[in-house]
This record gives C-alpha cells, sequence and structure tokens, in this order.
C-alpha cells in the first residue's frame, strides 16, 4: 500500500461541501467501522458502513494521470487507501483484504458525483471516470485496527460468483446478475435492488 488519506480540508462543492481532499498522513492510522481516524463522510449518500474505508489503486490513478496529464497525487480523487499490485477494478464484490492490522471487505463501486469533475478541473469528468469501471472499491471494516504506509495486502476471501467492480460498473448482465443473488453474500440494499430489477429484466426479454 503507497499511502493512508484523510480530509485535509473541506471544501465547497457542487451542490454542498465535500471532503473529497484528501492527503497523505503519517502512520499508524486507526481505522473503525465508521473509517479512518481523522477523516470525513458530509454526504450521506456516499458514506455509512458499506463506505468507510475508499481503496482505489495506484495503477487505476496513473491511467487518469495519463489521460488528464497532471499528476494525481494520493488522495486526490478521494480515497483513503491507495494500493499498489493489487487489481481493485477487478476485486470481486464481498473480496475481503487484510491490511496491517484490519480486515476489508469489498461491499460496492464508488458512485463518483460532480464533486469528482470539480476537484479535476474537467466537466462531465465523473461520466467518464465511471464508465471506465475503474471507481475504486468502497469497504467495510469487519476487522478495526492500524494500518500505515507500506503494509501489504492479502486476499483473504474471493467470491467465485465472478461480478467484479468493474463488470457491476460496465457490463452487468442477468446471468452475473443471478450469480450474485445466489451467492449467499450480505448484499449491501443499493446492489441487491439493482441486481434484482437486471434479473427481472432478463426474464421479461426471453
Amino acid at each position: 500500500m503507497t499511502a493512508v488519506c484523510v480530509v485535509h480540508a473541506v471544501r465547497p462543492g457542487y451542490f454542498h461541501d465535500t471532503a473529497i481532499d484528501k492527503r497523505s498522513v503519517q502512520g499508524p492510522v486507526l481505522i473503525t467501522v465508521d473509517g479512518l481516524e481523522g477523516d470525513r463522510q458530509i454526504d450521506a449518500s456516499h458514506g455509512g458502513q458499506d463506505a468507510a474505508v475508499y481503496v482505489y489503486a495506484a495503477e487505476d490513478a496513473a491511467h487518469f494521470a495519463t489521460e488528464l496529464r497532471t499528476e494525481l497525487p494520493p488522495g486526490f480523487l478521494g480515497e483513503n487507501l491507495r494500493t499498489v499490485g493489487l487489481d481493485v477494478t477487478g476485486a470481486h464484490l464481498g473480496e475481503r483484504w487484510r491490511i496491517g492490522d484490519v480486515l476489508l471487505e469489498v461491499r460496492k463501486p464508488r458512485t463518483p458525483c460532480q464533486n469528482l469533475s470539480q476537484r479535476v478541473g474537467r466537466p462531465r469528468f465523473h461520466v467518464d471516470f465511471h464508465r471506465t469501471g475503474r471507481v475504486g472499491a468502497m469497504c467495510r471494516v469487519l476487522e478495526p485496527g492500524y494500518v500505515a504506509q507500506g503494509d501489504g495486502v492479502v486476499i483473504e476471501r474471493q467470491p467465485d460468483h465472478g461480478v467484479t467492480i468493474g463488470t457491476y460498473v460496465t457490463g452487468l448482465d442477468a446471468d452475473g446478475a443471478r450469480q450474485l443473488l445466489a451467492s449467499g453474500l450480505t448484499l449491501p440494499r443499493s446492489v441487491r435492488e439493482r441486481a434484482r430489477r437486471i434479473v427481472s429484466r432478463g426474464r421479461a426479454t426471453r
């Protein structure tokens, strides 16, 4: 893991204030079920325990840095943890990661909003960001503890339903949705309801 990030300053956002301006801090940093010590969640629609920790891959940040022709230092995209060597976009919903003392579970993708576009200075960037599927993972904290820059990431569980962060965002079909619903995972409400809608539409077109 290359960085642990918490809010640096609350800034005016598109509709309301935003805590997207995060910066790397020296660890160790305590992570509780509500998120990182020193961090903030302002918008309830982007927060809660299923989004306590936002994880983003350095490889995906590099992709957008090239596209935007600018540096995207850790925390710039609003992430709490920036990893290297971990396929975050390819992570399965329900995948579990051990980082330092902490056990995280991948719950859902990030849903980017206009605050991200405002942050990078490009209108509708959040739409383009979403279309790539490289949106990062929102995680629940199953075991609190401390993390620090340089901690390794160990995948402790990888479900076999086949629905990854990238698949869920860019192309979840009825078969994938059925696999997800049948996986036995306790899914976030938004994920469960979307999967059910996709399954219902698939039945209707047969």
